[in-house]
């Protein structure tokens, strides 16, 4: 069966600077073994489905791939999914907010003058990183445990632990052997800078280190930690992927009501049918 399909760039306005994410259409009909065989395939970070909602308030619903596993929730795929709903003709029932269902649960997102923004989901573990680990993740990023100003755990279901440096020149030196675990790392930005921090992303897999060109669900953590701690103060924008050759940036705002909202441009770059 032919499904419409398109790939997208997240977190940039200008295509192949931010984050690509595969976007099928139709997912109905798809055993999760048929999404997870195709994720693989594409061999990006995400893959994402889009479905039917199964509950009135949704507007739709998405399962989300990486090439080996089923996400329940993530940053990237979230608002890339959700340009991808609206601009196939998606209609949500609030013309001023979209609610995704997936399976973390909704997923509130708004359109903004700069894109689309999704409301940080809650952090399922905060607080002191222990001493031990702190000494291997700084051993791992190359550098001293003193260079380590602030680390927090800022995990809002993949597990991020995340490290603050002095500066943004800091953050754009380091070349890390094998993590130990989900680190993301942030530098502030000299004041009067276009973009408040610099941001990286490492994780591992097969024996490896593994950097995430622009990461939705670490800066909606890490968003709330330095907001929380008086480190940021909101509306700020985050720069990541620039060792990568990618440009991505990542604005952050907050509500009436104090809620951490994570924006950022979404471009088309693939448009198709794909046999699935």
């Amino acid at each position: 069966m032919l499904r419409p399909f398109t790939e997208v760039d997240v977190f940039t306005a200008t295509p192949y600077c931010g984050n690509a994410l595969a976007v099928v259409l139709d997912g109905e009909g798809l055993t999760a073994e048929e999404m997870q065989r195709f994720a693989a395939w594409t061999n990006l970070a995400e893959t994402t489905f889009l479905l039917p909602p199964t509950t009135p308030e949704a507007d739709y619903r998405v399962r989300i791939f990486t090439a080996s596993a089923e996400l329940p929730f993530a940053g990237h795929p979230t608002l890339g999914t959700c340009h991808a709903w609206l601009e196939a003709g998606g209609a949500p029932r609030d013309a001023d907010e979209i609610v995704q269902e997936c399976a973390a649960g909704p997923v509130r997102v708004r359109r903004t003058g700069d894109g689309l923004a999704f409301q940080a989901p809650p952090l399922v573990r905060s607080g002191p990183v222990e001493e031990p680990l702190l000494d291997r993740i700084a051993g791992a990023l190359g550098i001293r445990r003193a260079d380590i100003v602030d680390a927090e755990w800022a995990d809002n279901g993949p597990g991020w632990v995340a490290v603050l440096l002095a500066d943004a020149d800091a953050v754009l030196a380091l070349r890390p052997g094998l993590v130990p675990c989900k680190v993301g790392v942030a530098g502030p930005h000299p004041e009067g800078s276009p973009h408040a921090f610099e941001v990286r992303a490492f994780t591992h897999a097969h024996g490896s280190t593994i950097e995430d060109p622009v990461t939705g669900s670490l800066n909606a953590s890490m968003a709330q930690w330095l907001l929380r701690t008086g480190r940021a103060a909101a509306p700020y924008v985050a720069s990541q992927g620039t060792v990568l050759g990618r440009s991505g940036r990542v604005r952050i705002s907050t509500d009436e009501q104090g809620a951490v909202w994570v924006g950022g441009s979404v471009v088309t770059c693939v448009s198709g049918r794909v046999a699935l």
